[in-house]
């Protein structure tokens, strides 16, 4: 199982807006390069976090990006689902009369999975990382 690079991105993305103040906004440029990666492509990035109501854009000569949503309620499932979407991550293409026993394993994992995910937050690791 691997995510897409753009789901790295995000989650970087995210963590760097959750340790800039709430009310200040960051440029697409200065995210981009503290990332390495192309501002074109990375505000492809941003315009799903927005659609997810994750981040919201600030127009003007101090525009940018800044969260929405309160830093403490962001979670990384929220990010990946932004950008991967909330598709199983397998699917059975064998015509079974019941449920397909392997589909059956794959989707428990995946709920694990998410579990864990949803349980993990942002802006815990940010904190953790000013604490070291």
């Amino acid at each position: 199982m691997k995510f897409t690079k753009a789901t790295n991105y995000a989650l970087h993305t995210m963590l760097a807006l959750i340790e800039t103040s709430t009310v200040k906004s960051v440029g697409v440029q200065q995210l981009a390069e503290s990332q390495g990666v192309s501002p074109t492509y990375l505000s492809k990035i941003l315009t799903r976090l927005v659609k997810a109501g994750l981040i919201e854009s600030v127009s003007g000569a101090n525009g940018g990006y800044r969260l929405s949503r309160n830093k403490d309620d962001i979670t990384f499932l929220d990010i990946i689902r932004a950008i991967e979407g909330s598709t199983s991550l397998f699917e059975c293409d064998f015509v079974h009369g019941e449920e397909c026993l392997i589909q059956a394993v794959m989707k428990e994992a995946e709920e694990k999975m998410e579990s864990h995910l949803k349980t993990m937050k942002l802006v815990d690791i940010a904190r953790n990382q000013t604490q070291g």
